[in-house]
């Protein structure tokens, strides 16, 4: 991890009336991100980085959500459906 020291990912399987699909759950207790908005433009790093990832897990996925609260961490969640 690059910023956050504790942190987890979950995986599971969903099915929402005839689509099946995956949800993934990333959190961490990092630092968290003082700006969201700002974090999902394409080329924005606070590190030494692209600044690539947030936005693009957002265009490869159907549904995403960020939950960020500065000094306690970020949740993450994403899902793809089937076909």
């Amino acid at each position: 991890m690059s910023y956050a020291t504790r942190g987890e990912i979950m995986l599971r399987l969903v099915q929402q009336s005839n689509q099946q699909g995956i949800v993934i759950i990333a959190h961490d207790e990092g630092p968290g991100i003082p700006d969201v908005a700002q974090a999902m433009q394409d080329g924005y790093s606070t590190g030494n980085s692209l600044g690539l990832g947030l936005p693009g897990a957002k265009r490869l996925m159907d549904e995403f959500e960020i939950v960020s609260h500065p000094g306690k961490g970020t949740t993450v969640t994403i899902k793809k459906w089937a076909g």
